[in-house]
Formats: structure tokens, sequence, C-alpha cells
């Protein structure tokens, strides 16, 4: 009955259903590896986010050389900022809109520099491609609270006078005179004494997974049924080679038999008839 699946058709047929198929699994599988990140960088943020600040000392390592399962984490720093070394970060979106950030070195008591974030700056409309004003840091001994995040890539491009396409360290760390750590810096949670004009802060994080995973078991789902679809086009093609067999069969069963001829009669009388014709002309 199910014959026909071996023909190069129903053959060509299978095989486009299982690239279809694989293809779902790939992506499907793919979906489940961007939810692992999103996991991952969410319990990053539940766990650091919000966690006890950590006196540099214990954080050091990080600024030089930072792991990955650290970011988010808080930091608390002592000293001033070095507002000569001030610069603006390009191309820094917030909430969809498009503007700057402002890292400034930060000199600690002990010595060594590290790089503060302190927040978000719109678009300006005074000059073309600035911010109308940048406020001042806070003069004098500082604390801070920072959160961590690593050096950024450099993207080969340049830059005005002022500014950096990245917070990429390294790079940055070439335009001042003194050395700073290149590892790690910090976006600023809080400082005091505070200023009264501040950069816009940053939000927290999302800590929502999104629709990675619906979207893979929707992708495993399509893959399922590409082959329930195959299967019930075969099962309705062998019924409807079921139904043309018995209509056939059918059609041969109405159709009128022939029935032998009768068996001619003799043309020669038999000696009876032969008899009887003698006798009917005498008059018998």
């Amino acid at each position: 009955m199910y014959r026909f699946l071996f023909s190069s058709k129903w053959l060509g047929y299978f095989v486009l259903a299982v690239i279809f198929a694989t293809g779902c699994v790939l992506l499907g599988r793919w979906q489940m590896d961007r939810r692992a990140e999103t996991l991952a960088e969410i319990n990053r943020v539940v766990n650091n986010y919000s966690a006890t600040p950590l006196p540099f000392s214990a954080a050091k390592a990080q600024f030089q050389s930072m792991d990955p399962e650290r970011e988010w984490a808080q930091v608390e720093l002592h000293g001033s900022y070095d507002v000569s070394g001030q610069r603006v970060v390009r191309n820094r979106p917030l909430n969809g809109q498009p503007g700057y950030e402002v890292v400034v070195p930060f000199r600690l008591s002990s010595g060594e520099a590290v790089v503060v974030d302190r927040g978000w700056l719109p678009i300006g409309n005074k000059t073309p491609g600035r911010p109308d004003s940048i406020p001042a840091p806070p003069a004098g001994e500082v604390t801070v609270v920072v959160r961590l995040q690593a050096s950024e890539a450099n993207l080969g491009r340049g830059a005005v006078e002022g500014q950096l396409q990245s917070i990429d360290l390294p790079s940055y760390a070439a335009e001042l005179g003194y050395p700073i750590m290149t590892g790690a810096y910090g976006q600023l949670a809080t400082e005091s004494p505070a200023v009264q004009v501040m950069p816009a802060p940053f939000a927290k994080p999302a800590t929502d997974e999104g629709t990675h995973l619906s979207y893979s078991l929707q992708w495993f789902a399509f893959g399922v049924l590409m082959f329930v679809g195959f299967g019930y086009a075969a099962r309705q093609q062998a019924r409807n080679a079921r139904i043309d067999a018995e209509d056939e069969d059918e059609e041969i069963s109405a159709m009128p038999r022939r029935t032998a001829p009768a068996p001619r009669k003799s043309k020669r009388p038999t000696a009876e008839e032969e008899e009887d014709a003698i006798l009917d002309a005498q008059g018998y």
C-alpha cells in the first residue's frame, strides 16, 4: 500500500522534510543558546547589582583583568576626579534617545587610577556633535560607589578632541599623562559629596529573559509538524490509491457478462424425423 514512498518523487519530499526539520532544530538550539546567555546575564545582575560594595583592595584585580562573573559588582572608591582627563563617549543611546556618556579618570588615595562613567547626556542643540553642557564632578576628596564594567573594544574610528568612540581603556590611557587600570571601569552608582547637577543615571539592567524559550519551542514544533504533514500526505495518498482500486473493481463487476451461444441444430434430419416424414407422405 505504501510502496509509493520509495518512488523518486516521495523520496524527494522526504529529503526536503529532513532539511526543513534540521533547520528548525538548529534555529531552536540557537534560541536556547541565546536564552542561556540571557539567564547568565540575569544571574549576574541579581547576584551583583545590589550586593554590598567591595573595598578597592578586594576588587583591584578586577580593574586589572575583569572576570565576566563580576560584572555589575559594586566597589567603593576613595580619591578625587581628574577633570582635565574627562571625555565624552559618542553614540550612547538611552531609552531610544541618542546621546553621550561622560567618563572621568578617578585617582585613588592609594595612588592608582581608574575610570568612572558618571552617566548620560542628551545630544546638544548649540553645537552639532557635542552636548550643550557637561556637569562637573565634585571637587576634592570624594567617595564613590561604582559598578564594574569590562573595557570595550576599539572600534577603529577616530573622534574629535575631547571625545571617545568607545570606552576602550587602553586607547583612553594613551591620551592621559599617567597610567590607569585598563581591565575594567566603573559605572557610577553614588558619589559623596553629591553635586546638584548630574548626568542622567543609568537604568537598572532588565531581568526579563524575553521570548527565547517560546521561540525555541516553536521552531522545534515546526520541525515535528513537518514530519506530521509528510505522514498525513502519505496516508492520504495511500487512501486515495485504495479508493481508486476499489472503484476499478466495482466497474469490472458491473460490466455485462457474455453468455455462450446456443448449440446449433444439425441441418441433417435424424432417422426418426425421416420416418415421420415418410408416414406423413403416405397419409398415416
